[in-house]
């Protein structure tokens, strides 16, 4: 099953250690939504978006990436990173998902090393994240969805 993942990763590349995991022995197409100036999904029998949690939220370069670019009716998923706290995680994505009439095979989040604002001075949060255990669990996470998806052509 072809598959695109656009993610945003920047500071420390949690999420992109995420992703490349996934990817490993997989047919993922990883497609850097800052690096591209149109991109055409509609080739991809699944797609995820993937970012780093800013403000509670995903970045807001991904959720205008969805909006912009997700084809109607698309198997979607959804990864993040957070160094504290997921907030609403991928919400607002999900929500511009949802209205593409988009089918969700789920989501799927972990800590990662986070020295913004004020956790700098104290020399970061979430330190060895993402460990060895939850890029583990990533990769379930896509067999896991990869199966649910299968079954679903």
């Amino acid at each position: 099953m072809k598959t695109a993942i656009c993610y945003y990763s920047r500071h420390h590349g949690n999420t992109k250690k995420v992703l490349e995991a996934m990817a490993e022995g997989n047919e993922i197409d990883l497609i850097d939504v800052t690096a591209r100036s149109a991109v055409h999904l509609e080739e991809y029998d699944m797609i995820g978006f993937a970012s780093g949690i800013y403000g509670f939220e995903f970045h807001k370069s991904v959720v205008n990436f969805v909006r912009q670019y997700l084809p109607r009716k698309k198997k979607v998923f959804f990864v993040y990173t957070y160094g504290l706290n997921k907030g609403t995680g991928a919400g607002a994505a999900v929500r511009i998902a949802q209205e593409k009439e988009a089918v969700i095979l789920g989501k799927y989040g972990c800590r990662g090393y986070d020295t913004f604002g004020p956790f700098k001075m104290m020399g970061g949060i979430a330190k060895g994240h993402p460990n060895e255990k939850e890029l583990q669990k990533a990769r379930e996470f896509y067999q896991h969805i990869l199966h649910k998806a299968e079954k679903r052509s």
